[in-house]
């Protein structure tokens, strides 16, 4: 990856982007996120080079300082979380594109995102509760900030929050499923006994 165009490109190709020119210099292109508008990969020219400014997690910024003489100091930007990768051909496109990745996977986290991954994790034929959901994603205090996600639950198919019970092991209301015992039912098409409406924590849950 040498030109402007191939990281526009490549920026181009994650999940709700766009780009704009958002400054009056022109040289300075952006590849924001949709929605929170974050940009998660800034492009521009400096000393004869096409350079790239991406977000970077502090325990991996030093490591690619180190490893590339061509991976610097974020310029113009927090240089505690940003580097910036000179395209001067001394980096493999393989390595460009993972720092780009890692930049876009840290501007789109949230506590939403990490709460549906947390969900796909749990195996078929097990149980978790929110808290331990909230733990999962990282913040243990959340429990009640799962409910709320799993309420606008956008993927059911892949996110199976018919998974999720609470401390007690305890179903959710009708509501949750679109029917009474609609919960139960794909709890017991997936393995896991219901009784009274609960599950048995020791032996399903995680």
């Amino acid at each position: 990856m040498k030109t402007r165009q191939q990281a526009v490109d490549y920026g181009l190709t994650f999940k709700d982007t766009y780009m704009e020119t958002p400054f009056r210099d022109t040289n300075w292109q952006l590849i924001r996120v949709k929605g929170s508008k974050k940009a998660f990969l800034w492009i521009y020219e400096r000393n004869g080079f096409v350079n790239l400014n991406v977000k970077v997690d502090p325990q991996w910024r030093d490591f690619w300082r180190e490893t590339y003489k061509s991976v610097i100091a974020g310029y113009h930007q927090n240089k505690e979380h940003w580097n910036t990768i000179i395209l001067d051909g001394t980096i493999s496109d393989k390595e460009i594109k993972r720092m780009i990745d890692e930049s876009y996977d840290i501007i789109t986290d949230s506590p939403t995102k990490r709460i549906y991954e947390a969900v796909k994790k749990i195996p078929k034929g097990h149980v978790a509760t929110y808290g331990r959901i909230a733990e999962m994603a990282g913040e243990p205090k959340m429990a009640r900030a799962v409910g709320n996600a799993l309420h606008k639950n956008p993927d059911p198919e892949n996110i199976p929050c018919f998974r999720v019970v609470n401390s007690k092991g305890e179903l959710s209301g009708a509501f949750a499923f679109g029917g009474e015992n609609e919960q139960a039912r794909r709890l017991m098409a997936d393995g896991v006994e219901v009784v009274n409406g609960k599950v048995d924590l020791k032996k399903y849950g995680i």
